[in-house]
């Protein structure tokens, strides 16, 4: 039987994105979503079928994924979204993906790993920027000093950026995240730490990036038991992850979310494709052992966005091609260090 792709949420911004480049990466996709007029739109656009359902409505998820190899959840915000879908692929048997990049939602679906290995499926979140270039870089690190015990994974990127992403970061840049130590995860402030980084365009000021779901993939992949995540910022949104600490009250004011929210909706859905082809990414990764030795690799690629839409696509054709691994997983545990090298545009290197 052909392995059926379904992909949820097909009408937001990064879900029309990766049913494009899907299309011109010669794989077909069921477009899915709650509203029927818009999905008719991209389907009639890029010829996928359709099936209509919300994810509040658990018996149309399972007759929708009822034939389908795998899901991928591109309807954010995960938080709530994924249980609902991951609930019915456990019953359907369903894998699934999402591209979400952020601690908690990496947690919940930790926490299934045995319901997900006693259905047969893997639980395959972040197949897009959000943790595929840090966890490969992670691997490949690990691979090079395999005694390391800490590292430290910074990453910067150049373009534009979606509602979505927005509305999952600038509401929240006040808000507790964590840092891995000793291998747990412990409270961590926004913008605790700063360093110096060179991509290779002279250095530039990284802020530690405390929700980032490397802090929960890359202890999975490697078993390094110390992990710090670095993020470079635009200068306005570090200042506010910094003044956090004393603006807490204005961030949880009514009238600021408010005011942030109506901020939002007047940016564009997302950057034009002219925008994102002069856009790039930059990652680091530093790996340190007891004795002092140190390994560093560096990465570039694509856009953010279209990255996001180009590892999505490279992973899913590992799983029609029947390259699954059962229970939750992240995508250089299941596909190696190597699986970013397939994404067109990458370049790794070690310093």
């Amino acid at each position: 039987m052909t392995a059926k792709v379904l992909l949820y949420g097909a009408t937001g911004y990064a879900g029309k994105l990766i049913a494009e480049t899907a299309k011109i990466h010669g794989v077909e996709l069921i477009l899915a979503g709650r509203n029927q007029g818009a999905l008719v739109s991209v389907s009639e656009k890029l010829n996928f079928d359709f099936r209509v359902f919300s994810l509040d409505d658990a018996q149309a998820i399972a007759q929708s994924l009822q034939d389908v190899t795998v899901v991928l959840n591109c309807a954010g915000p995960f938080a709530k979204t994924a249980k609902s879908l991951v609930d019915v692929c456990l019953q359907t048997h369903t894998h699934y993906l999402d591209i979400a990049g952020e601690v908690p939602e990496f947690q919940a679906l930790a926490a299934r790993n045995d319901e997900a290995k006693n259905a047969g499926i893997m639980l395959l979140p972040g197949v897009g920027f959000g943790v595929v270039p840090t966890d490969c870089l992670a691997v490949y690190l690990k691979s090079q000093l395999p005694t390391a015990n800490s590292l430290t994974l910074i990453y910067e990127t150049e373009g534009g950026v979606s509602q979505g992403t927005a509305n999952t970061v600038l509401p929240s840049l006040h808000e507790m995240g964590v840092v891995r130590k000793a291998g747990k995860l412990i409270s961590s402030r926004p913008a605790e730490q700063k360093l110096q980084v060179d991509f290779g365009a002279g250095l530039v000021t990284a802020v530690t990036n405390p929700w980032r779901a490397d802090l929960v993939t890359a202890f999975h992949s490697t078993n390094i038991p110390n992990i710090e995540t670095y993020t470079v910022f635009p200068n306005p949104v570090s200042f506010l992850m910094e003044s956090s600490q004393y603006l807490g009250w204005l961030f949880n004011s009514s009238l600021f979310q408010s005011a942030l929210a109506n901020l939002i909706k007047q940016l564009p859905q997302g950057p034009s494709a002219a925008e994102r082809a002069q856009g790039k990414v930059g990652v680091v990764g530093i790996a340190k052992d007891e004795s002092g030795r140190q390994v560093t690799a560096k990465l570039i690629g694509p856009e953010a966005y279209d990255f996001t839409a180009l590892a999505a696509v490279v992973v899913i054709k590992h799983i029609i091609q029947g390259e699954v691994t059962p229970g939750f997983q992240t995508p250089a545990n299941v596909y190696g260090a190597d699986l970013v090298l397939e994404i067109p545009g990458v370049k790794r290197w070690s310093d």
